[in-house]
C-alpha cells in the first residue's frame, strides 16, 4: 500500500499543537450568532392544523412553506434544545443543488429519472437563492460554485470522465493552482452552478425569523417523546412534550440523525460523526497566499476526503476525512471531543496550505450526520396519511431540506406532484442491520475506504459487495 499525501508530505508535530493551543470547543457560527432570539417551551396543551418536530432546516424549511401555502393554518414547531443547536449549526455551509449527493450515486440509482432529479435540484438552489433575496435573508449567500480537486495521480483520470460544457470546466495543475494555490492540488473540476455557501447558523435564525412573521409558533427546549394517533384519518395526532402537548391536524418529522419517532425508520439511518476546524481570519498577506479569489467551495476526491471554504470573514473551515460511528446508534455530547480527528485535520490543513504555517485555529467541533444507506434523503407518509417524515441526508441537507419539505407537505395534502412521483421519493432505501452487525459493517466499511485511498482507489471486495447491493456508508 502507498502513502497518501497527507503522509508523504507531513507537518512537524510543533505545527499542529501550535496551531490548536487556545481553540475553542464550540461550532464556530453558533458561536458567531450568539444573543439571537431564543424561544420559551412548550408549558400547556395547544392545538394546531400541522405540528412540526424539529428545529433545524428541515422542520424550519416546513414551517415557513406550509404558511406560505396556507397562510390561516395554525402551524407549531417544537425543538428539544436550541434552533439549530445540532447539525443544521455545524454543518460546512455548503448550500449543493445536488438531492442524490452527487451524479454518479444518482445515476447508479436512479437512471432513468436522473436528469429530472438535476433539474429539480438546481430548480431548489435557484428558489433558495430567490427566496434569500426577496426576503433579504442576511444568510452571507455567495453563489460561489464548487472545486473537485485531484490529489493523487490516479484521480485526475476520474476528474477527466465528467462532462464539461460552459458550467463545468476542467483545470489542470497550472490552473488549479492558478485558481487556489496548493502544493496538492494536481486537477479539479470547477463547478460553476452548482453550489453556494451560506452561513448555516445565520440561516436557521433567519428561517425563524420569517417563520415568526409568518404566524409560525416556535417552542425551544421542548422534547418530544411520543407522536400518538388513534382512530380514523381525520382523528388528531397527539405530539407529547415534557410539560405539554399539541393536538395537530397533521404531523411533519423533522429529527435527523436523532431516533426516529417511528418505530418503521429506527434502522434507516445512523448517526456519523463528523469533525471540522475554523482558522482565525486570514490577514490580506496570507489570503494572497493562496488565491482562492473566486471563493469556491473545495472537496478532494478521495473516499475520506475533506471539505472546505472561506467565511465572510476569510476563515477557512477546514473539515470531514474521519467519519466516526459509536456503537448503539448513540447521539451524544461526549462523542465531539475528539482530539486524534482535530489533530489529523490540522495536520491535513497545512499540508494543504504550507504557506499558511503559524495561522490558528479558532474553533473545533463535531456533529452527527444522518447517513441512509442510499447516500440521500428519502420520504413516507405514517399514521393513515397523517405524520409524514424525511432523513437520511448523508451530509447534504442544507439545500435538500428545502426540497424535502416541499415532499413532506405535499404528501400531507394529499397531493400528485413532480416531486410526490419520483422513484427517489416512492422507494425507502434498505435499512442498516441492528447492533452488532450495524458497528461491526460500518468499521469494516471504513477500514475498506482507507485501504482504497492508499490502493490508486481500488476497492475490495468488501466495498466491491456493498456497491451491487446497493448499500453504503459515508459522510
Amino acid at each position: 500500500m502507498g502513502k497518501v499525501v497527507f503522509e508523504r508530505n507531513a507537518p512537524a508535530a510543533s505545527v499542529i499543537s501550535h496551531s490548536l493551543e487556545g481553540s475553542m470547543q464550540k461550532p464556530f457560527w453558533i458561536d458567531d450568532v450568539a444573543g439571537a432570539r431564543t424561544f420559551s417551551a412548550l408549558k400547556s396543551d395547544v392545538t394546531a392544523d400541522l405540528a412540526i418536530v424539529g428545529g433545524g432546516y428541515l422542520g424550519l424549511w416546513t414551517a415557513v412553506l406550509a404558511k406560505q401555502r396556507n397562510p390561516d393554518a395554525r402551524v407549531v414547531l417544537l425543538e428539544a434544545r436550541e434552533l439549530g443547536w445540532a447539525a443544521s449549526g455545524r454543518n460546512g455551509g455548503f448550500c449543493e443543488a445536488s438531492l442524490t449527493h452527487g451524479e454518479e450515486n444518482g445515476l447508479s440509482r436512479w437512471p432513468t429519472e436522473y436528469d429530472q432529479l438535476e433539474r429539480l435540484g438546481l430548480q431548489n438552489l435557484d428558489e433558495i437563492e430567490e427566496t434569500v433575496k426577496s426576503l433579504k435573508l442576511d444568510v452571507d449567500f455567495e453563489r460561489t460554485g464548487s472545486l473537485d480537486l485531484a490529489i493523487e495521480e490516479h484521480e485526475i483520470a476520474w476528474l477527466k470522465e465528467t462532462t464539461t460544457d460552459a458550467d463545468t470546466i476542467f483545470l489542470d495543475e497550472a490552473a488549479i493552482r492558478a485558481e487556489v494555490n496548493s502544493p496538492t492540488y494536481l486537477a479539479a473540476i470547477w463547478n460553476k452552478r452548482i453550489n453556494a455557501i451560506i452561513h448555516p447558523a445565520k440561516l436557521v435564525h433567519e428561517l425563524a425569523r420569517i417563520a415568526t412573521e409568518l404566524g409560525v409558533e416556535i417552542f425551544e427546549h421542548s422534547p418530544v417523546r411520543e407522536v400518538a394517533t388513534s382512530g380514523g384519518p381525520t382523528d388528531a395526532a397527539i405530539v407529547h412534550s415534557k410539560h405539554g402537548r399539541v393536538h395537530a391536524a397533521k404531523v411533519a418529522l423533522a429529527t435527523n440523525a436523532f431516533p426516529s419517532l417511528l418505530k418503521r425508520t429506527r434502522l434507516h439511518t445512523v448517526p456519523v460523526y463528523d469533525y471540522v476546524l475554523m482558522t482565525e481570519p486570514l490577514s490580506p498577506e496570507q489570503l494572497a497566499s493562496i488565491g482562492w479569489s473566486n471563493r469556491q467551495g473545495l472537496a478532494d476526491m478521495a473516499n475520506q476526503f475533506h471539505y472546505y471554504r472561506l467565511s465572510a470573514d476569510n476563515r477557512i473551515l477546514f473539515g470531514g476525512y474521519d467519519a466516526i460511528y459509536h456503537y448503539g446508534r448513540k447521539v451524544r455530547d461526549e462523542y465531539e471531543n475528539r482530539p486524534e480527528s482535530f489533530e489529523k485535520l490540522a495536520s491535513h490543513f497545512f499540508t494543504t496550505f504550507p504557506q499558511l504555517e503559524g495561522l490558528k485555529f479558532s474553533h473545533r467541533w463535531a456533529g452527527a450526520i444522518d447517513a441512509s444507506t442510499q447516500f440521500s434523503a428519502f420520504f413516507g407518509l405514517a399514521r393513515k396519511g397523517r405524520v409524514a417524515y424525511s432523513a437520511g441526508f448523508t451530509g447534504l441537507g442544507v439545500g435538500a431540506t428545502r426540497f424535502a419539505a416541499q415532499v413532506m407537505l405535499d404528501k400531507l395534502d394529499g397531493l400528485t406532484t413532480e416531486r410526490t412521483e419520483l422513484e427517489m421519493v416512492k422507494k425507502m432505501p434498505l435499512p442498516f442491520p441492528p447492533e452488532p452487525i450495524a458497528s461491526m459493517g460500518v468499521q469494516a466499511t471504513r477500514w475498506s475506504l482507507n485501504q482504497a485511498d492508499h490502493n490508486q482507489g481500488r476497492r475490495n471486495v468488501i466495498l466491491k459487495t456493498l456497491d451491487a447491493l446497493g448499500l453504503g456508508f459515508d459522510s
